[in-house]
């Protein structure tokens, strides 16, 4: 059982380390709007190389969440990308996460419900987003390796799921020794 923590071996070195969603969420989030066109949409979300979009509407209650799968079945569909818009394809019943939940929590809440991407909520703002990405980064054993290597623990895990300081560099080097 993984109670919260995730298991890193490397090298003979083993530990448990708690890693937060708050460490593994992306740093920046693309917003839109829900009258922009879907081509529109997956311009901004390829520029930035983000498979989500969070949707903010000033006169509609909540938020919602365009990702790299809209754009698809609208695409599957014949639909007109330059016609469709945001409002029409996003998704609004949204589950979000806390930043304090594990990742282990909000992994299981993607499975759950099928899908790649959380929307981070923290208080009334949205943080950030997660996605299986950001978690399959943080719990690669490489990741893991590094925060043992610097014997920070937690810390420099969440450094290392963040792609910043020692944690990282140490990361990258054992990438490129193997």
């Amino acid at each position: 059982m993984l109670d919260g923590r995730h298991k890193f071996t490397s090298a003979g070195i083993r530990g448990v380390i708690l890693v937060k969603v708050r460490d593994g969420m992306s740093h920046l989030v693309l917003t839109i709007g829900p009258t922009h066109t879907l081509r529109q949409a997956a311009r901004m979300m390829s520029a930035r190389r983000n498979g989500a979009a969070v949707v903010i509407d000033a006169e509609h209650a909540g938020i919602g969440i365009l990702t790299e799968r809209d754009l698809l079945d609208s695409m599957a569909k014949g639909e007109d990308p330059d016609a469709e818009l945001v409002a029409q394809h996003r998704t609004e019943n949204l589950v979000y996460a806390s930043p304090e939940w594990t990742l282990e929590d909000a992994a299981a809440a993607m499975v759950r419900a099928g899908f790649r991407h959380l929307v981070v909520i923290e208080g009334p703002e949205v943080a950030r987003l997660l996605s299986m990405r950001d978690i399959v980064r943080c719990w690669t054993p490489a990741a893991g390796a590094a925060a043992a290597a610097v014997g920070a623990g937690a810390g420099a895990a969440a450094a290392a799921c963040r792609g910043e300081g020692a944690a990282s560099a140490s990361w990258s080097a054992a990438l490129r020794l193997r």
